[in-house]
């Protein structure tokens, strides 16, 4: 008998036909495997227990980067094969399949780059079935050479061999190369005249540029990385001029697991993820750190370190050389989107980088680093970058249309998500759109899904803010494709975020939507950010907010807390604010207020208020400073020894100016920072549970850029574990990179119901 086997999902550039091969071997099964449009397609012949068996392995142990979305198999007239082959991949319709994100560089691959006596001994771009780039360098599916930027790459004889070879971990390996007929580097100075092209030697060199204190520019496989020596305090703070990021905390590189371990902690969850196929960024606490970092150069202010391990053989062979822990962060000016291309690096960072590695193989859809945290008491993951290793898939549940969807996200943090055909694909991060080059990123990557899926969309999602450029943008092709649009609301979009993630919008159980952040445009015309939701039965209506407060200054507030402190200025305080603004401008702003009539609820602006009011940030040089300075005062915590300031009042708003009074009263009274932030945090915390405790909800689902905070969230945890059931985004960042995602499951689940 003979039958058709079709697997959906991540399948494709994992080494899943390779594997389907040798399975068929180990079966005794006749036919072929192909990639298509859907997937991977299998027709079987042998016996019913047979193919039962064959069908039962593949999909019950996949390869390890694989992820099976679905599978099915049915019986068709039977065909005669004289054995089993992998055959060329037939597009006959359109997408259809998740596409295949980069993977780390694996342990055999490893171990070649840096075996004496192996052919790829040094060759940086050494990859196989299960790991390298991948959609870094696709321009079409299936995920065949052809269709990535490693067709302009003959493979030698040699990799030819090991392609067709059933036995070889690089049969099938669509990114196999070698240094006889691969990828080439060039260094070159800042001018761009080539200083070596040695393939051994040219690490070598990059090592002692480095040590010398040099900024490097290093072209890496899903982009530009700027390097410098991150024992060296003169080379970080250079760097950090000629970058135009003065306080931002910078990633380090780290040659081993091991190293890293031998200057600070790490726990499991955190060591789990720093070797994983997606080799994040990990944020971890610098308590007891060990090491030469110049620490305070590297993370202003901050007990933590952003922390990764080569993912790449190009980074592993840097660190091979270097020896000592390197920055490596983002090869851009501060907010531009990281480059990949080699024009356009030389142009942009000639006044940051001394010099430069460049190679020659085309990067098509450039990522930043991915980053996540783990918090302290319950280890919850927390991702605060949803980009390499995780883009553009989504893993979670996807409720069906026959409409193709596309939503546009916010305005800082953008991200796209499209819904084409049976899956639903998330961008990559791509940063505010506020910058010139971030737009063109939006632009491009609108444009290169549409190109890649075949399709456009017949319906779009924007956010209801209308001065938010991707709300413009998709109004212009609105015009321009004739199609209907919706505008959904910025903080229900995040409820929708985190009810999709977990399914539950078809659950009966009311919710309760914790929506806390920086900012978004609410129904009322006001600044909303501080808000309460209920969900039930294809319903949701916002139940509770903080207090509104005067929103002065537009986009200025979040960049100076002290106005925020401002707004929210209590009796007693005009001795603090004349000590943060001279007398003409606080005057200014005074009449401002007197005159000002929009509001906000906003959380994020709360924690401004209250870094503000303790002296800790009373201007942010990148997103979030003050409520990350804060944070870091709280080493550890006992609920028991916390207090309120404040509870919810008769008419379901929480009493923001309260909180402020009696801060500064605990303030003045000479109550330590960190006993203030606690107290702070578990009021914050507290007031969700007497608003549950009111609503008589149970359920309870939190999202928004406040929910990065891990002291707030085991607090959460903590409090509600025995009474309460607790969701929090799982395959995205709490912020706004999930807009995208709820807009999409708002409509499907809400509007279109």
């Amino acid at each position: 008998m003979t039958s058709k086997i079709v697997i959906q999902g991540q399948v494709q550039g994992v080494g899943f036909r390779p594997f389907v091969y040798v399975t068929a071997q180990k079966h005794q099964i006749t036919g072929t495997v192909s990639n298509n449009e859907e997937g991977v397609i299998v027709m079987a012949t042998g016996t019913r227990e047979t193919i039962n068996g064959f069908y039962q392995e593949l999909t019950q142990n996949p390869p390890r980067v694989a992820k099976i979305k679905g599978h099915r198999i049915e019986e068709v007239p039977a065909i005669f094969f004289d054995k089993f082959s992998i055959v060329p991949s037939q597009k006959g319709g359109k997408l259809n399949l998740q596409l295949t994100p980069d993977f780390a560089l694996c342990d055999a691959c490893r171990d070649e780059l840096l075996e004496v006596k192996n052919r790829r001994y040094y060759y940086p771009f050494t990859t196989c079935t299960y790991c390298g780039p991948r959609w870094a360098i696709t321009n079409t599916f299936p995920f065949e050479r052809a269709h990535t930027n490693l067709h302009s790459f003959d493979m030698c004889p040699v990799c030819q061999e090991e392609y067709t070879n059933p036995l070889d971990r690089r049969f099938h390996s669509q990114t196999n190369s070698c240094p006889n007929c691969g990828i080439a580097l060039s260094l070159s100075d800042a001018n761009g005249i080539e200083i070596s092209a040695d393939p051994q030697g040219i690490f070598k060199k990059i090592a002692a540029l480095i040590r010398e204190g040099n900024i490097i520019a290093i072209k890496n496989t899903s982009g530009y990385l700027l390097c410098c020596d991150a024992q060296n305090a003169m080379a970080i703070q250079t760097l950090r001029d000629r970058k135009r990021r003065p306080k931002k905390p910078f990633a380090i590189l780290y040659a081993s697991l091991k190293q890293l371990q031998g200057e600070v902690s790490v726990n499991k969850a955190q060591e789990a993820e720093l070797i994983s196929s997606e080799r994040p960024i990990v944020l971890i606490s610098g308590t007891g750190f060990q090491g030469q970092l110049v620490f305070d150069a590297l993370a202003p202010g901050l007990n933590q370190l952003g922390v990764m391990l080569p993912y790449s053989g190009l980074l592993e062979l840097l660190m091979k050389e270097v020896q000592t822990p390197v920055v490596a962060t983002s090869g851009n000016i501060h907010g531009s989107p990281i480059l990949s291309n080699l024009e356009d690096a030389q142009i942009s960072l000639a006044q940051v980088a001394d010099y430069f590695l460049h190679h020659n193989l085309d990067i098509t859809n450039a990522q930043d680093d991915s980053v996540v945290k783990f918090t302290p008491k319950f280890q919850q993951k927390i991702i605060y970058r949803r980009s390499r290793g995780y883009a553009p898939n989504y893993y979670g549940p996807i409720p069906f249309s026959a409409e193709k969807i596309m939503a546009l996200g916010g305005h800082l943090k953008s991200t796209i998500a499209f819904y084409p055909n049976d899956f639903l694909y998330l961008s990559q991060y791509l940063g505010h759109l506020d910058h010139y080059e971030v737009f063109n990123r939006f632009t491009d990557t609108i444009a290169t899904f549409i190109k890649l899926f075949e399709a456009k969309p017949e319906i779009l999602m924007v956010d209801k803010h209308p001065a938010y450029l991707s709300t413009q943008y998709g109004k212009k092709l609105v015009q321009q494709w004739g199609v209907p649009f919706h505008e959904i609301q910025h903080h229900k979009a995040h409820f929708a975020s985190v009810l999709g993630e977990h399914h539950l919008f078809d659950d009966n159980t009311p919710v309760l939507g914790v929506i806390w952040d920086g900012n978004g445009y609410g129904d009322d015309g006001h600044i909303w950010g501080g808000e309460f939701f209920r969900y039930q039965q294809k319903r949701m209506e916002r139940i509770g907010h903080f207090d509104y407060y005067d929103w002065v200054a537009g986009d200025k507030m979040a960049k100076e807390p002290k106005l925020s402190l401002l707004s929210l200025a209590c009796d007693g305080m005009d001795d603090l604010l004349e000590s943060k603004f001279d007398s003409r401008t606080l005057n200014i702003y005074r009449t401002l207020l007197q005159k000002n009539s929009l509001k906000t609820s906003s959380v994020g602006r709360l924690f401004d208020a209250v870094a503000s009011l303790l002296g800790i940030c009373d201007t942010n040089t990148y997103e979030g400073e003050a409520a990350i300075l804060m944070e870091q005062y709280v080493g550890s915590y006992q609920l028991s020894n916390c207090k309120a300031y404040d509870v919810i009042s008769e008419t379901a708003t929480i009493p923001t100016f309260d909180i402020i009074r009696n801060i500064f009263a605990e303030f003045g009274r000479g109550v330590p920072r960190e006993a203030i932030i606690c107290n702070f945090l578990f009021t914050l915390a507290n007031l969700i549970f007497q608003v549950a405790h009111r609503q008589g909800l149970k359920q309870i689902a939190l999202s928004g850029g406040v929910f990065q905070n891990a002291i707030l969230v085991d607090m959460i945890k903590e409090i509600g574990k025995d009474d309460y059931i607790l969701y929090f985004n799982m395959n995205i960042s709490p912020n706004d990179e999930n807009i995208a995602l709820g807009q999409f499951m708002y409509y499907v689940n809400l509007i279109k119901q």
